[in-house]
């Protein structure tokens, strides 16, 4: 009886160690998730005014708090989506204020905006965004080229819901390029692939695809469908100027619809 009861207990020693390892290893995979989203480029720079909670629990991560705008939402969901050991998200952030209703002026200038932003040949920042009655008209730039001023009306262009683009910006002094001293901070592959998602979401040219993006040291492969050359091609345009992709394979594969 004496030997029975000493077996009982030390396996129920040795349980609760297994028991104790197994939810230490869970600890830390949960506490390197959520310092790592926090540390993302994405955090840094598009959410870094925002009151933004990442709670990790067994890789299942849940986001509450606030954002300043619709669209960083999905943002901040795909950045930490593409974390590794993530292994779901469920997002309950709320955008401050009133949100504007979808395909209305004061939502497509959100969407055109973000859109800009996303791009590394692009100085968003300096560019002007307004709508009246679908119509998105670009202002201002700084020290901008003829090439910048044309990819900003064919970005704006084609998003989903702009009905057509007036561009005012001026043209200063060709050739300086962009400056992007905000976007030389260092980039990590998960916000790379986060932006690269949501760029061809966001883009009415791309919003159809179900591309699969996978992100490693700044090299981005394209998986997926598409219907046509065109689009693939496309597609390997717009996620190639995004801010910090390096590269672009394109994998998908082409099955005409």
């Amino acid at each position: 009886m004496g030997k029975t009861t000493s077996c009982l207990a030390l396996i129920a020693t040795v349980a609760a160690l297994l028991c104790s390892n197994g939810n230490g290893f869970a600890s830390a995979i949960d506490d390197r998730i959520e310092a790592s989203a926090k540390q993302s480029y994405v955090f840094r720079i598009f959410l870094k005014g925002d009151d933004v909670t990442v709670q990790s629990q067994e890789g299942v991560v849940t986001l509450t708090g606030t954002v300043s705008e619709e669209s960083y939402k999905l943002l901040a969901q795909e950045a930490v989506a593409s974390l590794p050991e993530v292994k779901s998200v469920n997002n309950h952030l709320a955008a401050k204020g009133e949100v504007p209703a979808k395909y209305k002026d004061a939502w497509l200038v959100t969407k055109v905006k973000s859109t800009l932003m996303f791009h590394r040949q692009l100085n968003a920042a300096e560019i002007e965004v307004t709508a009246k009655e679908g119509t998105i008209t670009l202002r201002g730039g700084e020290a901008i080229g003829l090439e910048e001023k044309n990819l900003a009306t064919e970005y704006a262009e084609d998003v989903e819901g702009v009905k057509g683009v007036i561009n005012e910006m001026t043209v200063l002094t060709p050739g300086m390029g962009v400056d992007d001293t905000v976007y030389r901070e260092p980039m990590d592959d998960a916000s790379i692939t986060a932006l690269v998602k949501v760029t061809l979401q966001y883009h009415r040219s791309t919003s159809a695809l179900e591309a699969v993006v996978e992100t490693k040291e700044g090299l981005v492969e394209l998986k997926g469908k598409v219907g046509s050359e065109a689009e693939k091609d496309r597609a390997t345009k717009l996620a190639s100027d995004v801010h910090g992709v390096k590269t672009v394979v394109n994998s998908m594969t082409v099955e005409e619809r």
